[in-house]
């Protein structure tokens, strides 16, 4: 568990409630699984870096990878320095995936989200007993998860849920964000909402909401960006 000074988490603290909502770890911090919050585990990536606004850096690594690499890696993480511009690339990207032989790598910025005005126009909470009310077609594949996906929260368009906001992973201390917004919708301003919406719930129920994403997602930062949530870092991973 996580305890900082005043209540108020540091970017450092955030980012390692971030990557512990992301992946299981065993009693050594290593890396097993990914940390879905439904039925089935998908294998964790070898490498984790969180880069921070307050220049302290995370990384974590699969329970597979070597002692000696881990080593070598653990000294280029510590050479990191403090992030402002979430499309930078860590300092030590090409020794990264050298030494790692990576084949891919996923880059994205990370905020918080802090207490919201509740949103202006009416959001509902999806749940096992309302969801076939105003599910559509097109998020029939929210009918298998919504018992793990709490709290799940939608904007009603027609008598339907065309833009939800559910936890995607979760842990004692955070919720991480899902958003999806059928195509048809997006643009219209219905994101937002539910974000604020779904982050209430979170809060209430005495968690931290987060929300990150990937650095190609530009819809996803513009909703970030509309909602003026505070950025702390950028998380790198490689598989």
């Amino acid at each position: 568990m996580i305890i900082w000074k005043g209540n108020q988490p540091s970017a450092h603290d955030l980012m390692q409630l971030h990557v512990e909502a992301l992946f299981t770890h065993d009693q050594h911090t290593r890396l097993h699984s990914v940390n879905e919050p439904w039925p089935g585990e998908a294998p964790a990536p070898r490498f984790f870096l969180g880069r921070t606004t307050d220049g302290k850096a995370i990384c974590r690594f699969r329970y597979d990878v070597q002692d000696t690499l881990i080593a070598q890696l653990q000294e280029l993480c510590a050479d990191e320095a403090a992030v402002q511009d979430f499309q930078t690339k860590p300092r030590h990207f090409g020794a990264y995936m050298s030494l790692l032989q990576g084949e891919s790598f996923s880059m994205g910025p990370c905020y918080l989200i802090p207490p919201l005005v509740p949103p202006s126009i009416q959001v509902i909470s999806l749940t096992r007993s309302n969801i076939l009310e105003w599910l559509p077609i097109d998020f029939e594949w929210l009918i298998s998860e919504i018992d793990y996906a709490q709290p799940c929260v939608a904007w009603i368009h027609n008598n339907q849920a065309v833009s939800i906001c559910r936890s995607v992973r979760i842990t004692s201390q955070a919720h991480e964000a899902g958003l999806e917004t059928l195509e048809p919708y997006r643009g219209r301003g219905y994101a937002g909402p539910v974000v604020a919406g779904w982050a209430a719930a979170v809060r209430k129920a005495g968690n931290l909401p987060l929300y990150s994403t990937v650095t190609e997602n530009t819809a996803s930062q513009s909703v970030a960006g509309k909602l003026g949530l505070p950025f702390y870092g950028v998380n790198f991973i490689i598989y």
